[in-house]
């Protein structure tokens, strides 16, 4: 269930002494980012400012995330699961959410492999604008959008003839390259992994 602001008193408060555990999720890259207790006032909160805050227990207060370092959690969006006595929180983290520096309180090796996906979109765009001699990415940023098209056909072709050959090692290399070049080239044309997948979505639903 989506939660609204009008649907707050619904959730299983009782069931669960007032507070209802909260796992933070990364919208963008589904990284699970870490976990927190809400009461009904801290949910409000949440969902009325658009930062996620929580009810911290040790404090015996609200407490929004990122209120000292900095690091806030934008919330994307709220939801329950069948019993109403967990929720799930989609959120863009602005800086590390781990107090230790790191991006989730969870190790590294615990994510999917299809975050990587999102982690290298961000390496990517973060080098749009870097000095062209400084990587191969932020070179072929400067040399234009004709070119990244390029070779994004270049390496489209190679991936086709290494499956028709049926080189398995080679189509893993080249398809490699290509999501690489792909994805160079979607943030050279101001658009992302998550457009692509917005009109897969649209598409799957009206298959």
């Amino acid at each position: 269930m989506t939660i609204t602001v009008n649907s707050i008193s619904t959730l299983a408060w009782d069931k669960m002494d007032g507070l209802l555990p909260a796992i933070v999720q990364d919208a963008t890259t589904g990284k699970v980012l870490m976990q927190g207790y809400m009461d009904k006032s801290a949910l409000s909160k949440t969902l009325e400012e658009g930062k996620v805050t929580f009810y911290s227990r040790s404090k015996a207060r609200l407490w929004t995330k990122g209120e000292t370092s900095g690091n806030t959690l934008d919330l994307v969006s709220a939801a329950a699961d069948c019993d109403n006595d967990s929720l799930l929180i989609l959120a863009r983290p602005n800086g590390p959410t781990c107090h230790t520096g790191s991006e989730s309180c969870w190790f590294e090796d615990n994510t999917s492999d299809f975050t990587f996906l999102a982690d290298l979109e961000r390496l990517l765009a973060a080098r749009k604008d870097a000095d062209p001699a400084s990587s191969y990415t932020a070179s072929l940023y400067g040399k234009g959008i004709k070119r990244i098209a390029q070779k994004v056909g270049e390496e489209g072709v190679e991936t086709a003839l290494a499956a028709t050959v049926q080189d398995t090692e080679e189509l893993k290399n080249e398809a490699a390259d290509l999501l690489y070049h792909l994805t160079v080239l979607l943030q050279a044309s101001d658009c992302s992994l998550s457009d692509v997948i917005a009109v897969l979505k649209g598409r799957h639903s009206q298959a």
